[in-house]
């Protein structure tokens, strides 16, 4: 499975699931909503449970792993199913691991020197993170300078919400934005999936173009 989804979307949903309990519901919301992909972060205990039981649930979703930090887990992310990986920051021994393993990564880069070390090691996708922290549209407008021409394009991801994201989209190199406003944590734990599903639809109708 391609990253076909979110490139139509240019929607990327960054998911905290709680406990193992909401997975399923949260996936199904995503999908009733009309968004069949989700990056689940690897920030609790039961987030690769979570991802095992979206894949064998909806093998029809995308899913990513975000917030990878060791290559450790890539095997077993490939060995369930899961298509693409998240990081905060450009981790060679990541990126080497998980080419070797023809898993698709998307990497955390800030400045040029990153941006290089990325386009050396062969990646035209990387993620913009913290977006907002790192000086938001007027820094990736600036990056589009000098490398708008490799076909390197960026996922946004840091502090973006419906207020913001706009001004992200607009920009060509914006392959997709990342957000959690429309899956936010709370939501999830309350069982408020009729809430996403409603963030969802808007975010989604933000995102795309008409």
């Amino acid at each position: 499975m391609s990253l076909e989804s979110i490139t139509k979307s240019r929607l990327v949903p960054v998911a905290v699931i709680p406990s193992l309990s909401s997975a399923l519901p949260l996936a199904e919301a995503l999908m009733e909503a009309g968004l069949p992909h989700i990056e689940v972060t690897l920030r609790t205990d039961c987030a690769l449970e979570a991802m095992r039981a979206i894949c064998k649930e909806f093998p029809e979703m995308t899913i990513g792993a975000g917030t990878i930090l060791d290559a450790t887990v890539l095997p077993e992310l490939v060995e369930m199913g899961v298509t693409f990986g998240v990081s905060p920051g450009l981790n060679p021994e990541v990126i080497e691991k998980a080419q070797s393993l023809d898993f698709q990564m998307i990497p955390g880069v800030i400045t040029p020197g990153e941006v290089e070390r990325g386009l050396s090691m062969g990646l035209k996708l990387l993620k913009f993170f913290p977006a907002e922290a790192a000086g938001g549209v007027k820094m990736l407008k600036a990056l589009a300078g000098p490398y708008g021409h490799t076909s390197v394009q960026f996922v946004p991801t840091g502090g973006i919400n419906a207020a913001n994201a706009q001004p992200y989209l607009d920009l060509k190199i914006t392959r997709a934005i990342g957000g959690s406003w429309f899956v936010d944590q709370k939501l999830v734990a309350d069982g408020d999936f009729e809430q996403i599903k409603t963030l969802t639809r808007a975010a989604i109708k933000l995102a795309t173009p008409n």
